[in-house]
């Protein structure tokens, strides 16, 4: 066991995990919330490695041990047990050898985090506001089987139905982790509801999946925000009218990339509560200033490893929906199936964990694991 290379890169994680253990006890590093985050996450990785490689080994020795009686046991009944413990960890082994080289591979520090989700009518017109409305409907549908909660932010309805433009907040376990494989353009190919011919029209809806960003994420100067408060509007009630409930922020901030100063709105009418628009405005500032600075570290994993599943690379067409042939195709790996309803009715999960193991594999290739 001493020569295998995988253990050899193991060495030493068991200390790195008694200090850390030791560290989030401590009331110093406890009062650091930001150091706080960042360790307790590690404690928890590190302990997923340890418990895998707990499994490697015992696996290795049963090996050795079972190897050892079929080499020298002449009891019949003690060989034919030898050889089915033989058969069961030599099946096991290369699965949690790839179980630990994935945990070994630095995980994407935002994949815990909640998420952010922006879906816009693309091109065609009242076709792409419904296609838009299809797509909001399918993630609702997604989050609801996950147990996640939807909040929406920010609603601009089509002239025929469906979203010009639809901003909603998803809060769960992993949530970004999950849906950071939806950032692209979808594109739908079906009769729409105006055509009067019959003829098939293609259309177009972009998403944006951004990781929700926590307060020590960014540095806000919240004494330069200009606000100013409006009375939402909508259908009726007693109360949207006549509350000036909405808040509208104004922010000027230096993009570190290209030092330009740019002027950030951002406009919240999600609650009858002024308070409570203001705070979600303020996380919607957050986010959207750290998605900015964030880019520049997807730009540069992306010139290192030109991975075809999540680049971040907003403009690039992921997917088509095609309703004649009730068929889904996700262009990144090729996968098509022909479930289409139940897919934009929420049953997504098989493609995003076959673009995890997509994925998953070019990391492994890219660190030569």
């Amino acid at each position: 066991m001493n020569d295998n290379p995988l253990l050899q890169r193991l060495n030493g994680l068991d200390a790195r995990f008694d200090e850390v253990a030791t560290l989030i006890t401590d009331p110093a590093v406890i009062a650091d919330q930001q150091r706080y985050v960042r360790l307790t996450k590690e404690y928890r990785e590190l302990q997923k490695i340890l418990e895998a490689t707990d499994l490697y080994k015992s696996l290795l020795r049963s090996i050795e041990e079972s190897k050892d009686i079929l080499a020298n046991e002449s009891d019949q009944e003690m060989r034919e047990l030898a050889r089915e413990e033989l058969d069961s960890a030599t099946e096991q082994l290369p699965k949690v050898e790839q179980q630990i080289k994935l945990l070994l591979i630095p995980a994407d520090p935002d994949d815990s985090k909640n998420a952010v989700v922006e879906i816009r009518g693309g091109t065609g017109g009242d076709e792409a506001a419904l296609f838009a409305g299809d797509l909001f409907r399918m993630y609702q549908k997604f989050a609801e089987s996950k147990g996640w909660t939807l909040s929406v932010s920010s609603v601009s309805e089509g002239a025929a139905g469906g979203f010009k433009e639809i901003i909603f907040t998803l809060t769960g376990t992993d949530v970004y982790g999950t849906m950071k494989y939806e950032s692209g353009v979808h594109r739908v190919q079906r009769v729409p509801v105006t055509e009067t011919q019959g003829r098939v029209h293609t259309s177009a809806a972009t998403v944006a999946v951004l990781p929700e960003a926590q307060e020590f994420d960014v540095e806000i100067h919240e004494g330069e925000i200009k606000w100013d408060t409006f009375r939402s509007g909508g259908a009726g009630g007693q109360n949207v009218n006549k509350v000036e409930s909405g808040v509208r922020l104004r922010y000027n901030w230096k993009n570190p990339v290209t030092g330009v100063v740019e002027e950030i709105l951002i406009e919240c009418t999600e609650t009858r509560d002024q308070p409570k628009n203001k705070e979600r405005a303020l996380s919607r500032l957050r986010t959207f200033i750290y998605d900015k600075e964030h880019q520049k570290y997807l730009d540069d994993i992306a010139s290192k490893r030109k991975t075809m599943v999540s680049t971040g690379d907003r403009s690039a067409k992921i997917r088509t929906y095609n309703y004649p042939q009730g068929r889904i195709t996700d262009h990144r790996i090729n996968y098509t199936i022909y479930n289409l309803q139940a897919f934009v009715n929420g049953d997504i999960q098989e493609c995003i964990d076959r673009l995890i193991v997509a994925e998953n594999a070019e990391k492994l290739k890219a660190a030569e694991l």
